[in-house]
């Protein structure tokens, strides 16, 4: 079978329709956004190094005194995650506070290894100290609420500072460091589809403060570990421990990931016309080309295929001791490593495959010239930032490079680029080859994080990993049908990728 070539891409017309779509529902997603805040007071500040932002419903009143909710996120979290919950308590008639640990969304302080308690309970003191503060708020009623790693640094904070009123764990990792009976009152919200330990830390911490307080434990049904906080029973729950309520909006916590779906499907669309007045329409395939293509064995395919399970393989086993994992950013080395690693061998493995099995080279020719692609790559990389890093930062966590993440940025983006290569290579303009060897790919990591060769941490992002890949594949279809160089794809791709690795995971 000769080299398949793309095919042709739309028409002008149809490039033109596909604008104006992108255009309105760009339009209906920051609308979407906007009315987020509608009836809020929002105010950004830095206090101590520690970003933080206040939300109120309206504008602060000195002489009405309201209870001050201190929101605190879990591993790879930011403040801009938990904004639904502060919403949420905020319409209800509290003051809310969330704000980032070092390391984590706009902070560029340094998080401790082994999510260091000190920062933690440093920080967590920042913001308890500058809400009680506020003239609004009255401090004797004073709820925290944290999410996984979070919910275990303001339960630990809670039962050794009794003037917290009631407090909040989501997703509690464990509960072995609680005194018996501390905090007393303790709400413990847990994820139906969690993985089983979160269940046993919240069924630990509800029995051992039984007979002293309040303790109840509540299973959200039907999500899981990220999901859990988006859910309206948990929305429902929080608001119903606040140590006082005077406001009955009712949650929204969907409000936001809304917006920037919308966002994400307008950057999806708006690709094709973009790619067609950057590329334009494709050249001819010249007969030369096809014959320096050649014929495809009925082997090549398994043959690559079985190589690319086997360099990714090796990258779990050696990621571990590669220099990337001595970066300071949590898991994002590991994984960076293990990309450059895997795109490394199956570049490097092709050459040493018999002749007859090697990928052909490409057939697709283009006449432009070397400007205009240069032209249409930077555009396009562009593009894929923004398409990639705006409706994450708008709708889900912080996607803004601060301190360490700036040189850490180009080192990450140059490991998807390398592992992208390797996938256009075994691929050869083929959308199916390039989704089975992405999903080989995600499988293969997701299993050596369950057996012990990638930290545990990475099954919580695979989800967010195979997502960005699977949008790769769309976008590289697309872009296939423009015949643009095989590497342009892979550029295009690394941005998509690496951009929200180095930018929502913690530093370390």
């Amino acid at each position: 079978m000769s080299a398949v070539p793309p095919r042709h891409p739309p028409s002008t017309r149809i490039a033109v329709l596909l604008a104006v779509l992108a255009a309105v529902t760009a339009a209906l997603g920051t609308t979407v956004l906007v009315r987020a805040d509608a009836g809020l007071s929002v105010r950004q500040i830095t206090v101590d190094g520690v970003p933080m932002t206040e939300v109120r419903a309206g504008p602060p009143k000195p002489d009405v005194r309201r209870p001050g909710v201190v929101i605190a996120h879990g591993f790879a979290g930011s403040a801009r995650l938990m904004r639904p919950i502060a919403d949420t308590v905020a319409r209800r008639g509290a003051v809310a506070l969330v704000f980032d640990f070092a390391g984590h969304g706009g902070n560029p302080a340094r998080l401790g290894t082994d999510t260091s308690t000190p920062t933690l309970a440093a920080d967590l003191d920042i913001a308890v100290g500058h809400l009680r503060a506020q003239p609004d708020v009255d401090p004797t009623q004073i709820m925290l609420v944290g999410h996984s790693m979070g919910a275990g640094a303001v339960t630990r904070y809670a039962a050794g500072h009794p003037e917290i009123a009631r407090t909040v764990a989501i997703s509690l990792p464990e509960a072995g460091e609680l005194p018996p009976g501390r905090p007393t009152d303790l709400l413990l919200i847990v994820g139906g589809a969690e993985f089983p330990g979160f269940r046993r830390a919240a069924d630990d911490a509800a029995r051992r403060g039984a007979t002293v307080g309040r303790r109840p434990a509540v299973v959200v049904p039907g999500v899981e570990h990220i999901s859990v906080l988006f859910a309206p029973r948990t929305h429902e729950e929080i608001a119903r421990w606040l140590p006082s309520v005077d406001g009955d909006g009712p949650p929204s916590p969907f409000a936001r990931l809304t917006g920037a779906a919308l966002l994400v499907v307008a950057f999806a669309v708006g690709l094709v016309p973009l790619a067609a007045l950057l590329l334009g329409r494709r050249a001819a395939v010249t007969p030369a080309a096809r014959r320096r293509a050649g014929v495809e064995p009925s082997l090549r395919g398994p043959v690559l295929l079985g190589l690319v399970v086997l360099a990714s393989g090796l990258a779990t086993a050696v990621a571990a001791i590669l220099p990337t994992n001595r970066l300071p950013l949590a898991v994002g080395g590991y994984v960076s490593g293990f990309l450059l690693l895997t795109g490394l061998l199956t570049i490097g493995g092709q050459r040493w495959l018999p002749a007859g099995t090697r990928m052909p080279v490409d057939a697709q020719v283009g006449r432009r010239t070397p400007a205009r692609v240069a032209v249409a790559a930077v555009a396009l990389t562009a593009y894929a930032i923004l398409a990639v890093a705006l409706p994450i930062h708008l709708g889900l966590t912080s996607a803004r490079p601060v301190g360490a993440r700036w040189w850490l940025l180009p080192l990450v983006v140059g490991a998807c680029l390398l592992f992208l290569l390797g996938v256009e290579q075994v691929a050869a303009g083929r959308t199916w080859r390039r989704a089975l060897v992405v999903a080989v790919t995600v499988v293969v990591l997701s299993t050596a994080a369950v057996v012990g060769l990638a930290p545990g941490f990475v099954l919580l992002v695979v989800p967010l990993f195979a997502v960005l890949l699977g949008w790769h594949v769309g976008w590289a279809a697309v872009l296939r049908r423009y015949s643009p160089p095989r590497w342009l794809p892979a550029v295009v791709g690394a941005a998509l990728l690496g951009w929200p690795i180095a930018t929502t995971l913690p530093l370390t």
